[in-house]
């Protein structure tokens, strides 16, 4: 296995990596953001106010992009153990 091999993999592996986590991530960030404006008009300042509301905002958008994100994972994985032949010998 070449050094090259190695680096294209990993480069794959973080792409796949991002995708998974993007979706999630910027939920969160959305909601977070859209709290935080809600308690500075309202100068609420309760810690636990953000977390609720991200962590369901989290859970439904697993429900809803969980099979696509499956599926690319799964998909990633595929293609790794069918290319284990070709880069050993």
């Amino acid at each position: 296995m070449t050094p090259e091999t190695v680096i294209d993999i990993g480069t794959q592996a973080m792409k796949v990596t991002a995708l998974l986590a993007a979706p999630l991530l910027l939920s969160a960030l959305v909601v977070g953001l859209l709290v935080g404006m809600f308690q500075a008009a309202t100068q609420i300042n309760e810690m636990t106010l953000t977390f609720v509301p991200k962590l369901i905002v989290v859970g439904l958008v697993i429900l809803v992009a969980g099979p696509t994100l499956l599926n690319t994972l799964l998909g990633f994985t595929i293609q790794l153990f069918e290319s284990i032949p070709g880069m050993i010998g």
